[in-house]
């Protein structure tokens, strides 16, 4: 037991000084990079994110932004005419119709808005944990997980973070270490670094700010994925 937690606690001092040195590598990348101006647009961004770019998803909502601007306006749909707008985005027919009945649900909710809390998200059609999470701290600052992405995957295990492969245990096991204030941006700067050096097909460790820490850089001869 107490080996466990020397293990944890060694791993919650490695986790403050990668965060401490990717916030300084991108202070501009401490929020989602999905483009919107209010709530409603935030959500539809994050809902239509899953399996696509960012950049791709930005591209796509600048036109249906100018078309849909509410809630209401996607509910009253039907998914041909939103469709039409989102053609570049992966499963777009299926997120779609769920961005619709997801829509509907918000409208007939008390209020009319966008659930505060992951269990109240999560009963909306399409949304899973991660966007969930998403949503929450970019649109609330609110924590309560951490928003598991393809990066987030990989960068936390190259970096010893995690042994594990499933986006629910490495959550798990991020927030053990992370302190809950910073979860939201402890996401979005793995995502950062997962994006330009530690990509999962190409690591570029020579020029990674984390070189000479990471047990998985290739640049100061450690052995690594």
């Amino acid at each position: 037991m107490k080996e466990r937690e020397a293990v944890r606690l060694k791993r919650q001092r490695f986790a403050g000084t990668v965060l401490g040195m990717l916030r300084k590598q991108y202070p501009d990348r401490l929020h989602t990079e999905l483009e919107h101006r209010n709530i409603t647009e935030l959500f539809v961004s994050v809902f239509l994110s899953p399996q696509c770019t960012d950049k791709q998803v930005n591209k796509s909502t600048e036109m249906l932004f100018s078309k849909f601007r509410s809630f209401q306006d996607y509910a009253d749909s039907d998914p041909r005419r939103v469709g039409r707008y989102l053609k570049g985005i992966n499963y777009y027919k299926t997120k779609v119709r769920n961005l619709i009945l997801s829509s509907r649900m918000i409208t007939r909710s008390p209020g009319g808005r966008v659930p505060k809390s992951l269990e109240g998200l999560m009963e909306l059609p399409g949304v899973g944990r991660k966007v969930a999470n998403v949503i929450l701290n970019e649109g609330f600052g609110i924590n309560e997980g951490i928003a598991i992405d393809t990066h987030c995957i990989t960068v936390s295990r190259r970096l010893g973070l995690t042994k594990h492969d499933s986006p629910a245990l490495i959550e798990e096991d991020l927030m053990r270490i992370i302190p809950r204030k910073e979860w939201g941006t402890a996401s979005n700067m793995l995502i950062a670094l997962g994006k330009d050096t530690c990509r999962a097909r190409a690591k570029e460790c020579g020029r990674c700010v984390l070189k000479d820490i990471c047990p998985s850089s290739a640049a100061s001869g450690r052995a690594g994925t």
